[in-house]
């Protein structure tokens, strides 16, 4: 049997989709499992085994191979038996339509329904939909193939090239574990964005009142964040890897040594939950219902406002109260809990 997997086109998304993917390959383990997914997101599976085999699809990219009739020649060649869409898009149907595999299981969503074999619902309310943990509905296309019923841990993996550039980094900046890692990127948009001042002041406390070393994480969009992190915190045991070559991996394996992570609702947040790491995540515009991984070692912190959670990439009303109003004190409360039961855990 040959599978092929339309995967998810965010970082975050792909890594909640990870229970799932356990499960198809767990069921199937025999078949030849083939992963339909974007370029720059082969390093957030790199060190897992669910797949035999990528295929990258990149539709605005400059590789003609990646996009067009090119691509859709290399999917067709796959002589898939089965397609699984874990993206909601028109365009994804279509192509597993185009793959000429006979069983095409996805939601029916954006008028689609009827490229699908296997067509599963979502709830909706007044013509919306209910927010429910995508984690979950992941897990039900596995569960439409057959697949007995799977945790919903998220598994990612390192490689050797991600534990080197750690160690690396790591011994660069004169970082000591103990430390307590800060995420403070928002591809999403500004609307995800804690306030820098407001992360600086946090990373300042941990430093002087927990007696921890602060290491700041970022993207290669969000380095000038980061820097301006650091200079604002104005303590040398605050650290960030802005100016180093950024990977998925290099963060995957930060996170991973880490002993406390706080971060925005963005894709790097699942790391921690892949390497049992305590996470705090900060939520501004989004319902924490979406991303909600089950993970027990989770704090949400999202300040209440009239106005939200909107769902917008910037704040239509350009004051931002959900996350300006989401204080240092209120966070800090949340990090003394959180590294108290590990101190507590440690010393039992």
């Amino acid at each position: 049997m040959r599978l092929g997997l339309f995967l998810p086109n965010w970082v975050g998304d792909l890594a909640m989709a990870t229970p799932a993917l356990r499960a198809l390959r767990r069921h199937f383990a025999h078949a030849e499992i083939v992963g339909v997914l974007r370029p720059y997101l082969v390093d957030v599976l790199a060190g897992t085994h669910f797949l035999d085999q990528q295929l990258l699809y990149d539709p605005r990219g400059k590789d003609p191979s990646q996009r067009g009739s090119r691509f859709v020649r290399a999917l067709r060649s796959r002589h898939l038996d089965a397609a699984v869409l874990f993206t909601n898009s028109f365009r994804t149907a279509w192509l597993a339509r185009l793959s000429g595999a006979r069983r095409r299981i996805g939601y029916s969503r954006n008028a689609r329904g009827w490229l699908l074999t296997d067509r599963l619902f979502q709830d909706t309310q007044n013509g919306k939909f209910v927010p429910s943990p995508v984690l979950d509905d992941y897990l039900r296309l596995a569960y439409a193939l057959g697949c007995p019923a799977e945790s919903p841990r998220i598994e990612l993996g390192t490689t050797h090239a991600d534990e080197s550039a750690a160690d690396a980094a790591l011994q660069s900046l004169g970082i000591s574990p103990p430390f307590v890692a800060i995420n403070s990127s928002g591809a999403f948009g500004a609307a995800k964005l804690w306030p820098t001042e407001y992360f600086a002041e946090l990373a300042k406390r941990i430093v002087t009142q927990y007696r921890h070393d602060v290491l700041v994480l970022c993207g290669p969009n969000e380095r000038e964040i980061a820097r301006q992190i650091v200079s604002l915190a104005a303590n040398p045991r605050v650290r960030s890897v802005a100016d180093m070559p950024l990977s998925i991996g290099l963060t995957k394996a930060c996170v991973a040594r880490s002993q406390l992570m706080i971060t925005t609702d963005s894709g790097p947040r699942h790391f921690a939950a892949a390497f049992d790491v305590p996470v705090i995540t900060l939520f501004g515009p989004t319902h924490i219902a979406w991303s909600e991984t089950h993970y027990t070692r989770a704090v949400h912190l999202q300040h209440p406002v009239d106005c939200g959670p909107c769902q917008q990439r910037t704040c239509p009303l350009g004051h931002h109260r959900c996350m300006r109003d989401l204080s240092v004190d209120i966070v800090e409360t949340a990090v003394a809990k959180m590294l108290g039961k590990l101190w507590t855990a440690q010393a039992a």
